[in-house]
């Protein structure tokens, strides 16, 4: 198995149960383990009934188990701060104001989002020790997909930002001559050094997903979450991202036989039914279904954990 594992989805289907119950799977198997949850709404804290924040905290009484909880509007007022502050270097006071203008704007616009998430995300993925197996809880697929796109989008948007600098500082250094010497500007530019640690972080991210992480959609037996992971599989082989297994989650347990009153023949035809999506996704989707997790009738955490943690079927030992 890859070092970084992925589980993403439709919003409510399960992710935070998935992927902290396979980070509980690999930390059992004596794999140092980090559960790393990207999704607003985090549950992870409710999973293990204990706070987490932006740096990895050990679950108590599991050994080799942490969390870390990305805030991300924490992480985009961070990314603002830091943007304001390289550029506000490079330009006179008089335009501090409207650069900072200029920036705020940039941020609310569609993407900012997902641009500062992203830089976290490289900072995790960059420097994964002493972590054998990083395992991300991400958010709901139309987030998740506009983040794993961005390396690709983002690396082209850098090159053209690049390119148009440097013909501006060519352009700058053949007008400044003093003491009838060119003044050397381009080497050690600090906005062309910054856009191209940029262009190299996006181009990282982008082979390190491709070639060493592995991705799991989870699927709910119901029509929409199955169109809904139809896209995100397509959406995230555009990107060359390949789908591992899905895991279906909140299947209905099946009554007893002797059971006949009007509760167990709504459980039959609700089991009925799911039977039908579940036969869907075993014969029309490429990828194998590695789990069928019923739904519990109390919230997964403990011994719960443990159990769904079992009836996944993901390999744990690294490749």
């Amino acid at each position: 198995m890859d070092r970084f594992v992925f589980f993403g989805g439709k919003g409510g289907v399960g992710k935070t149960t998935m992927s902290s119950a396979y980070g509980l799977k690999c930390a059992r198997a004596g794999l140092e383990t980090l559960v790393v949850s990207t999704d607003p709404a985090h549950s992870t804290a409710d999973v293990f009934d204990q706070e987490f924040s932006d740096d990895p905290r050990s679950v108590e009484g599991v050994e080799g188990l942490s969390v870390m909880e990305i805030d991300p509007d924490e992480e985009l007022e961070r990314h603002l701060m830091e943007t304001k502050r390289a550029l506000g270097d490079q330009v006179s006071a008089a335009m501090v104001n409207e650069i900072d203008r200029q920036i705020e704007m940039a941020h609310q616009t569609p993407g900012a989002y997902e641009a500062a998430l992203f830089d976290r995300f490289i900072d995790v993925m960059r420097d994964p020790d002493p972590y054998d197996r990083i395992v991300f809880d991400t958010s709901p697929t139309g987030g998740t997909l506009r983040l794993l796109s961005l390396p690709e989008f983002l690396a082209g948007w850098v090159d053209r930002l690049l390119h148009k600098r440097k013909q501006s500082v060519k352009l700058y250094e053949r007008a400044a001559i003093g003491n009838q010497e060119p003044r050397r500007l381009m080497d050690g530019d600090p906005i062309i050094a910054r856009l191209q640690e940029r262009k190299e972080g996006f181009e990282f991210a982008k082979e390190t997903l491709q070639e060493e992480a592995a991705f799991f959609l989870v699927v709910n037996p119901d029509e929409l979450s199955i169109r809904e992971t139809r896209r995100a599989v397509d959406g995230l082989a555009d990107h060359g991202l390949r789908v591992e297994g899905l895991a279906v989650n909140k299947l209905t347990p099946s009554p007893d036989d002797d059971e006949d009153g009007r509760g167990a023949r709504y459980l039959r035809d609700r089991v009925a039914t799911e039977r039908d999506r579940l036969r869907e996704l075993h014969e029309t989707f490429e990828q194998p279904v590695i789990a069928e997790v019923e739904t519990r009738v109390r919230e997964v955490k403990g011994s719960l954990l443990d159990e769904v943690a079992a009836e996944l079927d993901v390999a744990v030992s690294p490749e």
